[in-house]
C-alpha cells in the first residue's frame, strides 16, 4: 500500500485536478456518492466532487473480502473521509464466484450491487465511477481480442443504470497518469491494490506492455479510442432502434415465417434482441450463425430447430421460436 497521508482540506483548483476539470462539465444529479476504493483514481474523483459540491457528497467502500489488505484498505478510505468531512459507508460482499463465471465478473456483479444499494439506502441519486480514458482504452482492448461486436467496441458507457441507480463515469476522457501525477504533486497518497501488478490478469498484461508501446506509436491514442468507443456506442444504438422495431413486427415469441421475411442481419439483430430483452442471454457469433441457417432451411411444417444458446436451447415450438 502506498503511503497515505489524509488529504489536506482546501478547495482543489481546476487547473490542477484533471477530475475536478472533468466534473465541472458532467450533468450529475445530486446528492451523489462516489465509489471509492481508496485508489489513485477514486482519490482524485472523491477530492474533486468533496471541492465542486460540498455538503453535497458522499463516500462508498465495498470490501471484496478478497485479500489481506482489504481491511488496511478500509482504515485508509476512512481516514480520507474524515478528513474530508465526507460521509462514509462501507459495504461488505460475498465476491467468490460461481462455477463457470470468472472472478472478475463476480466481483463486478456484487461491487455494482452494493454500490447501488448503498446509495438508495443513504438517499443519493448518483454514483460516480473512476474509471478513466486507461481503463476505455483496455476495455476496448479486450473487446477486439475476444472478436466482440459493437457492444463490445462501444466499451464502457459514460451513463448507465443499475440496480435501481444511476451510474455515471465522468472520467473516461482523462487520462490515469495525470491524476497520480496530481496527486504526487499535491502530496496526497492512496492505496495500491496489489492485484493491479498481477500479469495472470489479461487487463494487466494489457496496462503494462500494450499501452506504452501504442503511447509511442500513437501519442493520442486515448481521444481516438474514446471517440471509436462513442461512434460504435452510437451505432448500436440506431441496431437497439431497429431490433425493437422489427420484434415488434416477428412478435413475441418470435414467428419464424416472419424472421425469414427478414434480410439475414436484421434476423440476427433481432434474435439477440430478443434473447438479451427476454431471457437474459447472448448468444456466441457461432451459435447465432447455426440459429440463422436453420431459420433459412426451415420451409416446411416438419424441420425441427433445436441449438444450444448460452445455458439453454432454442427450439422450434409450432410456428414460432422458444426458449428453454
Amino acid at each position: 500500500m502506498a503511503a497515505s497521508p489524509t488529504p489536506r482540506r482546501k478547495r482543489v483548483s481546476a487547473s490542477g485536478n484533471p477530475a475536478l476539470a472533468a466534473l465541472q462539465g458532467s450533468a450529475s444529479v445530486l446528492p451523489a456518492a462516489v465509489a471509492f476504493s481508496g485508489g489513485a483514481d477514486s482519490t482524485a474523483l472523491l477530492l474533486a466532487a468533496a471541492a465542486l459540491w460540498p455538503g453535497q457528497v458522499q463516500a462508498i467502500h465495498v470490501h471484496h473480502g478478497l485479500q489481506a489488505a482489504a481491511d488496511e484498505f478500509v482504515a485508509h478510505c476512512e481516514a480520507v473521509c474524515a478528513g474530508l468531512n465526507v460521509p462514509f459507508h462501507l459495504a461488505r460482499v460475498d465476491a467468490r464466484n460461481d462455477p463457470g463465471e470468472s472472478p472478475e465478473d463476480a466481483a463486478r456483479k456484487a461491487r455494482y450491487r452494493a454500490l447501488g444499494e448503498q446509495a438508495i439506502a443513504h438517499g443519493l441519486k448518483t454514483v460516480l465511477l473512476a474509471q478513466h480514458a486507461d481503463d476505455q482504452a483496455e476495455t476496448m482492448l479486450l473487446a477486439l481480442g475476444r472478436g466482440a461486436g459493437l457492444p463490445g467496441l462501444a466499451a464502457m458507457a459514460s451513463r448507465f443504470e443499475r440496480h435501481g441507480m444511476r451510474f455515471e463515469r465522468p472520467l473516461l476522457q482523462v487520462s490515469g497518469a495525470a491524476m497520480r501525477r496530481w496527486l504526487a504533486s499535491e502530496g496526497i497518497g492512496f492505496v495500491d491494490d496489489p492485484t493491479n501488478a498481477d500479469i495472470a490478469f489479461t487487463r494487466n498484461r494489457i496496462r503494462r506492455e500494450l499501452l506504452p508501446a501504442l503511447e509511442k506509436t500513437f501519442p493520442q491514442f486515448r481521444e481516438t479510442f474514446a471517440r471509436s468507443a462513442r461512434h460504435a456506442a452510437q451505432a448500436q444504438a440506431v441496431l437497439a432502434e431497429i431490433a425493437a422495431q422489427d420484434f415488434r413486427a416477428v412478435g413475441s415469441p418470435p414467428v419464424i415465417e416472419q424472421l425469414r421475411g427478414l434480410s439475414r442481419a436484421r434476423q440476427a439483430n433481432v434474435l439477440r434482441h430478443w434473447l438479451r430483452t427476454g431471457h437474459q442471454v447472448a448468444g456466441s457469433a457461432a451459435q447465432i450463425e447455426e440459429l440463422l441457417d436453420q431459420i433459412e432451411a426451415c420451409a416446411t411444417r416438419g424441420h425441427r430447430i433445436r441449438i444450444k444458446v448460452a445455458m439453454g436451447f432454442v427450439e422450434r415450438a409450432g410456428p414460432c421460436l422458444a426458449y428453454v
